[in-house]
């Protein structure tokens, strides 16, 4: 069991760096594609209804949410929800957010087994990640107070965490798969042109490295809990 120092939290300084990188990543190009109008002209807004209504989407609402790249679509209540600066922007940047938003929507109505996977276990994970910790740490206090018990509420919190791992996992694909499905609409149906799409891509592949740096941070932190559980034997 350590006291004061804890050595472990030393597993997940990579994860803590590439954190960093993949955010800054995502403002510079975001900051950068932000001010760079489409030649057509076409606005976050118009570029989702576009590729909405080309796959038979038509009857998903876009409605206009508050902050800065709050932007996502809701399968729930199969509504999209973009931020007033991509909704009315008309930039490079403005056009990829949205069209991946879209590309959310596709997954959602061709039924796309990750996504469905990802929405189901939605409940489970808001449930196991605010309970995981506790255990996990009242499982280490017992298990060096010498407490049987405290093995098994620890393995319960581990497995707890594992589920939360696993959605990271799983939101990887669902990702990646609405950026491709959103490269092809832009250029599908002309809403950028080729040298435009070089942007799109550069601001998609920015923000698909943060939920890597998501996923990296779970799991070294699944390493990290299980070298404390090591050392409290």
């Amino acid at each position: 069991m350590y006291y004061g120092f804890d050595p472990t939290i030393i597993i997940l300084i990579p994860a803590i760096i590439f954190t960093i990188y993949a955010q800054g990543k995502v403002k510079r190009a975001y900051n950068t594609y932000s001010r760079i109008p489409t030649q057509k002209g076409i606005s976050g807004q118009q570029a989702a209804r576009m590729i909405l209504d080309n796959n038979g989407m038509g009857h998903v609402p876009i409605r206009v949410v508050q902050g800065e790249l709050t932007d996502n679509y809701d399968p729930v209540k199969d509504v999209m929800h973009l931020s007033n600066g991509i909704c009315n922007g008309s930039s490079i940047a403005s056009v990829a957010v949205a069209a991946h938003e879209s590309g959310h929507a596709i997954q959602d109505g061709t039924n796309y087994g990750f996504l469905k996977f990802r929405i189901a276990m939605v409940p489970v994970v808001n449930l196991v990640s605010g309970a995981s910790w506790p255990l996990i740490i009242i499982g280490i206090l017992m298990v060096a107070a010498g407490k049987a018990l405290g093995g098994i509420l620890f393995d319960i919190g581990v497995i707890m965490f594992l589920v939360v791992v696993l959605f990271h996992t799983v939101t990887l694909p669902v990702e990646f798969n609405a950026s491709r499905r959103a490269l092809a609409q832009l250029t599908e149906l002309g809403i950028v042109d080729e040298t435009e799409i070089k942007g799109a891509k550069k601001v998609l592949s920015a923000a698909a490295m943060t939920y890597v740096a998501a996923l990296a941070v779970s799991v070294l932190n699944l390493v990290r809990i299980l070298a404390i559980r090591g050392s409290s034997n």
